[in-house]
Formats: C-alpha cells, sequence, structure tokens
C-alpha cells in the first residue's frame, strides 16, 4: 500500500511541475501580447492578448482539478477523484467559448470604428516570440498529458496550441495590414480567430460532458476486453461458461469494467473464484488503469438472464 500511495504522489508531482510550467508560460505570454497590442493598437493582437489570460486562468483551473484527481480513493469517494479533470476541462472549454465572443465583440467594434496601426514590426516580432513559447510549451503537455492519460493536461496542452494558431493567423493578417494599407483586414482575420478557437472550446466540452455522462470506452478498448472473454471462453467446453452484461466507463486516467461471469451451478467456490481471478486480471492486463468487477452467477438459473439488457453475450457455442 505504501508502494501505490507513493508512486500515486510522485505522478502528481510529476503532473502538477507541468502546470506550474503552463502558468509560467501563460504570465509571460500575456505580457508579451498585451504589449504587442498597445505598441499596435491591432484588434487582432488584441484577440492574441485577450486568449492569453484565458490560458492563465484555465491553468489554475487545471492545478486545482489534478490536486483533486490525484488524490487516492477514500470512503466518501470511493471511486476516486478522477472526474474533477473533466470539470477542468469542461471549465476551460467554456472559457475558450467566452473569449472567442470577447474577441468577435472587439472586432466588430473595429469595423465599425476602424483604426491605423502602428509600429507594426515591433508588434509582430514580440507576438512572434510569444507564439514560439506556446507551441513548445503545448505539444510537450499534450505528450505528457496523453502519456499519463490526464484529459487536464490534454486540454491544457490543446489550448496553449489554439494559441499558437490564433497567433500564426494574427501575424498574417496584421502583416497583411501592413503591407496593403486595408484596415477591415485586421478584424476579418480575428474573427476567424475566433471561429477556431471556438471550435477548440466546443470540442474540450463535449469531451468533458462524455466523461461526467459516464461514457462507455472507446470501441478499440471494448473489443480488446471482449478479445480477453472470447479467449477464455474458448478454454472451457462448449457452453460450459459465459459472459455478459459488460459494462464500462472513465473518470480521468482510471477505467472501470463490470461484467456478469456464468459457470455451471454444480462448480466448486474455489473453481468459480478462480475463473473470476482470471478474468479480471487478464482484463486488467488488456485495459491499463482499469478496475475490474465480476459478478457470479449459475448458467442454468433463469434469473441470470433477466438482470442486464444490452451488450454482448459471450460464450463458446457447440461446433
Amino acid at each position: 500500500m505504501l508502494e501505490v500511495v507513493s508512486a500515486g504522489h510522485a505522478h502528481a508531482r510529476e503532473l502538477t511541475r507541468w502546470v506550474w510550467l503552463s502558468i509560467a508560460v501563460a504570465l509571460a505570454t500575456m505580457g508579451m501580447k498585451f504589449g504587442a497590442y498597445l505598441i499596435t493598437g491591432s484588434v487582432g493582437l488584441l484577440s492574441d492578448a485577450l486568449e492569453s489570460i484565458v490560458n492563465l486562468v484555465a491553468a489554475f483551473i487545471a492545478l486545482a482539478a489534478l490536486t483533486a484527481a490525484t488524490k487516492p480513493a477514500d470512503a466518501n469517494h470511493p471511486y476516486g477523484h478522477g472526474k474533477a479533470e473533466y470539470l477542468s476541462a469542461g471549465a476551460e472549454g467554456l472559457m475558450i467559448l467566452v473569449a472567442a465572443g470577447a474577441i468577435v465583440y472587439a472586432s466588430v467594434e473595429r469595423l465599425i470604428n476602424p483604426a491605423p496601426l502602428e509600429d507594426i514590426g515591433i508588434g509582430l516580432a514580440i507576438t512572434i516570440l510569444a507564439a514560439i513559447i506556446n507551441g513548445a510549451v503545448g505539444i510537450a503537455l499534450v505528450r505528457v498529458g496523453r502519456r499519463a492519460r490526464s484529459i487536464t493536461l490534454v486540454a491544457d496542452g490543446r489550448h496553449l496550441l489554439t494559441d499558437l494558431y490564433t497567433s500564426i493567423g494574427v501575424v498574417v493578417g496584421v502583416a497583411l495590414v501592413g503591407l496593403t494599407g486595408w484596415l477591415p483586414l485586421d478584424s476579418i482575420v480575428a474573427l476567424l480567430v475566433a471561429m477556431n478557437i471556438a471550435w477548440t472550446g466546443g470540442v474540450l466540452v463535449r469531451r468533458a460532458g462524455r466523461g461526467l455522462l459516464d461514457h462507455a470506452l472507446d470501441d478499440e478498448l471494448t473489443q480488446s476486453i471482449i478479445d480477453v472473454l472470447e479467449g477464455i471462453a474458448e478454454e472451457y467446453p462448449p457452453g460450459e461458461v459465459e459472459f455478459h452484461g459488460l459494462q464500462s466507463r472513465e473518470s480521468g486516467r482510471d477505467r472501470f469494467v463490470a461484467l456478469h461471469v456464468l459457470v455451471p451451478g454444480a462448480w466448486s467456490m474455489r473453481a468459480a473464484h478462480d475463473l473470476s481471478e482470471d478474468v479480471e486480471e487478464r482484463i486488467a492486463r488488456a485495459v491499463p488503469h482499469a478496475s475490474v468487477h465480476v459478478h457470479l452467477e449459475a448458467i442454468e438459473d433463469p434469473r441470470a438472464y433477466e438482470d442486464f439488457t444490452q451488450g454482448p453475450t459471450i460464450r463458446r457455442d457447440p461446433e
């Protein structure tokens, strides 16, 4: 038990270190981008700076969520605290949508009241540097988040990458304004940026909703479980062992699998228990971070077929 707790704490420390890096990057790039906006007066650069504020707030939300999600299960939370990560990702998605709305408002106002841009070269240089920083850290966060199965880190990384794409679009737009002198282009670029980040926000909200609503494991993992059960069924005579009532869900990086195992009523308790342990161990190997729960039933009992409503039935049929 001490080793498990220690590993959990080490995992939490690793993830929170990355979030603190995200916070530091958000502070630095926010200052740089607002400086670029004040120098140029570009509404496109303002849209980029507004997203940096969202980055900062989202990083603090991610820090709080990871702190909660990495706590071990306890008496009041027997399935752990993993869903805190979905709350974080959902909040970050909503904040991205709010930022998109703010950008649209600023862009429309500037379309109505156009203003010339100043010192474009300096402003673009600052923005490009901030974009490079965001891109490097964003890629790192997504990679670490996927490896650690942390939706919060992945969301934070994707947010920074969205900021990178925003900056690229803004830099191109503002540069074209400087070359052509057509001021409405600044606002048009900002509106396109708003559409892009709104899409990202919507995806995050959708993913968070799936997790909070106990969406089943994806098709690939579900098929891995079915393959395991089919392999076990093939090891017994036709019709002797059956599996049904398969259910699954995710909670942050943790996965939960439940199923019914049907065996002959004449089997000894030891034999049935050995099969249950075998099922749990093989599924846990096929699906990392899975907690497997098995319900034993007598295969001859009609009630065993009345307490499940969906999912596959897995058995070895007579040839």
